[in-house]
């Protein structure tokens, strides 16, 4: 379902080391606004819900909502860091077209 590179598990391994809370994982959901329709959000939890899928990435759990979910199908979180700033970037096959801030899209 969703894929993560080793630059983003590094990068979310490190938020949760860091967090001031006990963390289970990591939330990834899409929500409608955004420059293209629909905008990625993400959020560390201190739990699931009985709703949601969660995938394990090299220890790193991922938590998806039900209504996300197929929007996220395939999707590959990657995260950039440069001299242009940092920052999570989204690759998602579904979408049909993209905004430059790799952040929001049209499905």
């Amino acid at each position: 379902m969703i894929q993560l590179t080793e630059s983003a598990i590094s990068a979310i391994s490190r938020f949760i080391d860091q967090a001031d809370k006990d963390v289970f994982g990591l939330r990834i959901r899409v929500d409608g606004g955004g420059c293209s329709g629909f905008k990625y959000g993400m959020k560390l939890e201190e739990a699931s819900s009985e709703e949601d899928q969660i995938i394990e990435c090299s220890g790193v759990k991922i938590l998806v909502d039900g209504e996300s979910a197929a929007l996220l199908s395939g999707v590959t979180v990657d995260f950039l860091d440069g001299l242009e700033g940092s920052g999570f970037k989204f690759e998602n096959p579904n979408a049909t077209e993209s905004c430059n801030c790799g952040k929001s899209f049209a499905g």
